[in-house]
């Protein structure tokens, strides 16, 4: 696919790319790919060895103010291509994903696109259940999150002003919102998208999972309001 952007920020304590880094060479040729850097992050570990890795594409590193809004709006408003794609540091794809997601978007230009989600092999077996969760709260409630990988074509990305820069967190979340607040269409592609699922690992399934529930859910109530209630009391 010609005019494509892939946005891939990196966090403070990220150190490689891990499976991504071989997934990328996927990629058609010369496709841009921006790696979005933090000031305590830059230059990053493995940068040299990602340019000679991926010396196919064209990889591009950009300095932000810390924080994953402002990095995500660095790398959208220094893009080229037409097309972004938001991809995280520990996210993980194949060529069908690729061949399905292309079309999806030559098919609905207009749309907001996001994947299925799939949790890699790296957390508790329990992590079907939240693969589960995340599928079905993306696909029948319209609400996938940044992990499952967003994109959309650079000209809706402006017309919604970017990620919110003021929310504490979920601002892929927010994101979501105002593009249902604007009726943009939502499509899944039905190929997953890897995510590794360490930190449930590392932080333990149920804190994390309960954690996580009641964060986006107290995120999700008054977006709902605003886009589905509250229209009908201001006539």
């Amino acid at each position: 696919m010609r005019d494509l952007s892939v946005i891939i920020p990196l966090g403070p304590g990220e150190k490689g790319l891990g499976r991504l880094l071989g997934d990328l060479l996927l990629l058609p040729h010369r496709t841009e790919v921006i790696f979005v850097c933090c000031k305590q992050n830059y230059p990053f570990p493995e940068h040299e060895r990602i340019n000679r890795v991926l010396s196919h594409l064209r990889v591009r590193w950009i300095i932000s103010d810390t924080g994953r809004a402002l990095q995500l709006n660095s790398g959208a408003k220094s893009a080229t291509g037409e097309v972004l794609w938001f991809l995280h540091a520990d996210s993980g794809f194949d060529p069908m994903l690729l061949k399905t997601l292309f079309s999806n978007l030559r098919v609905y230009p207009e749309a907001f696109h996001f994947c299925r989600l799939a949790f890699m092999a790296d957390g508790p077996p329990k992590m079907r259940i939240n693969q589960w969760g995340a599928n079905l709260r993306s696909r029948y409630f319209g609400v996938p999150f940044g992990d499952q990988g967003f994109s959309i074509h650079k000209k809706l990305f402006d017309q919604l002003k970017g990620y919110p820069l003021n929310a504490p967190y979920g601002e892929d979340h927010l994101f979501v919102w105002r593009a249902r607040q604007q009726k943009i269409e939502l499509v899944e592609c039905p190929h997953p998208l890897m995510t590794s699922a360490r930190k449930y690992q590392q932080k333990g399934w149920g804190a994390l999972t309960l954690l996580y529930q009641y964060l986006w859910l107290k995120q999700a109530f008054p977006q709902w309001w605003s886009c589905y209630i509250s229209p009908f009391y201001n006539r």
